[in-house]
């Protein structure tokens, strides 16, 4: 049995989901499929929620070309022939207008992910039922009733043992029943719904493929396979054929975008190799990410993280930086949900590289200015190069201002501006 993710970038049109029909139905050991929002839905939701929490009334004209474009795709696919599905969608969007005529509630991720989540719904909905139309024997699933999370919104932690025994009883893997599911979304115990992080469809896959044994995920990208450059900023990036768990882990804590972070402890933990495979190009080699019990050369790996803030931490009466200090800094990180992405220190200070979310940075600052001085640099970009050459450092930091090195047997990091 095999786990197959689609994301957006793939599935972007009528023509993609046509696509996804005949990969799947190329192989038959496909028994779950997980399913993203469509092309770029979810940033298209992220504005439309934009301008409810601030309360600007241009969610209504956001809202009508999200559903506009799905409704053209269900029109290409099915032409005028599949009513019931555009009824269906049609309910949807008038529930999700309904909701957001009222008055927004005070916690921002809770209700951030009450509304970016209807993306996953909407593409599943559609999959399904062309994948019927196909002829597949497809069931629909609301990931929201197999997947169960704390309440930690926009970046969910899943709840294995209760999860498992959901999963297990709704997925049947007797017969040839495909079964579709949402990425992304999970909900709490008491039913309100959660999402597992940006990107988090990859994630969902891999719970999937621990909690049913299954032979293998594969994540259909639109890339080749894993790069050793993100191609919109690198020209001429190599494909890697194979890389490891550990590799892979190292790639995605520092920002690679073709890998969720928290992917691959799922699939290491019972050997279940992952495969990234070109959408485009189905019968392609991709990479593979598994044990590897031996060395590999590597040739360098670049990954580039823009809207990082930097930021340098010192006590006011100008003590050591120690224990007690290092712990009430991080607390105040975590408690205001800030991503550190690189720590340095020394004898007084603690520097920081970590996203820039200008909330959560103004709720920092406010946290820590009574003990701490603190000062930053806005908009710098974190540099990671793993398998480094002298070349590739070069290549890396010609015409940049340096302000954070770091450098170990296998990774350097720069936290760098423009020079």
């Amino acid at each position: 049995m095999q786990v197959f993710k689609f994301g957006g970038s793939a599935i972007k049109n009528a023509g993609g989901i046509r696509k996804l029909a005949k990969i799947v139905k190329a192989n038959p050991e496909c028994r779950v499929i997980v399913v993203s929002a469509l092309g770029k839905t979810t940033n298209a939701l992220e504005e439309l929620f934009g301008c409810y929490f601030e309360g600007n009334d241009g969610w209504i004209e956001r809202l009508n070309q999200i559903k506009q474009f799905h409704l053209d795709i269900v029109s290409d696919l099915f032409g005028e022939s599949d009513i019931s599905l555009k009824r269906e969608l049609e309910h949807y969007f008038s529930e999700l207008a309904e909701r957001l005529n009222r008055k927004p509630g005070s916690d921002y991720d809770r209700e951030y992910d009450q509304i970016v989540s209807e993306g996953e719904i909407w593409a599943t909905r559609i999959v399904h039922a062309y994948l019927n139309r196909q002829g597949f024997n497809t069931r629909w699933l609301d990931a929201r009733k197999i997947l169960v999370t704390d309440a930690a919104f926009r970046d969910a932690t899943v709840v294995w043992k209760k999860s498992m025994k959901l999963v297990k009883r709704e997925i049947n893997l007797a017969g040839d029943e495909v079964s579709v599911i949402q990425g992304f979304i999970a909900s709490t115990e008491n039913g309100l719904t959660t999402t597992l992080g940006r990107e988090g469809s990859d994630f969902t896959a891999s719970i999937l493929g621990n909690i049913l044994d299954a032979e293998s995920v594969t994540l259909w990208k639109d890339v080749p396979g894993v790069l050793n450059a993100d191609p919109e900023n690198f020209p001429n990036p190599e494909k890697l054929d194979e890389i490891s768990y550990l590799e892979a882990v190292e790639l995605a804590f520092f920002g690679a975008k073709v890998i969720h972070p928290k992917t691959i402890k799922p699939l290491y933990n019972k050997n279940i190799p992952l495969f990234i495979k070109s959408f485009e190009h189905p019968d392609s080699i991709g990479t593979i990410i598994h044990r590897m019990d031996w060395d590999v050369d590597m040739i360098p790996v670049y990954v580039k993280k823009d809207h990082q803030i930097l930021i340098t931490i010192q006590p006011r009466d100008f003590s050591f930086m120690i224990e007690q200090s290092f712990g009430q800094i991080f607390s105040a990180f975590n408690r205001c949900k800030i991503k550190i992405n690189l720590v340095q220190t020394s004898a007084i200070s603690l520097s920081i590289c970590a996203d820039s979310n200008r909330l959560r940075i103004e709720q920092l600052l406010n946290s820590l200015k009574k003990n701490f001085r603190i000062a930053f640099n806005k908009e710098v970009q974190l540099i990671t190069i793993r398998h480094y050459t002298d070349e590739a450092i070069r290549l890396m930091t010609t015409e940049k201002q340096i302000l954070i090195e770091q450098k170990s047997r296998h990774t350097v990091h720069f936290v760098l501006r423009d020079g």
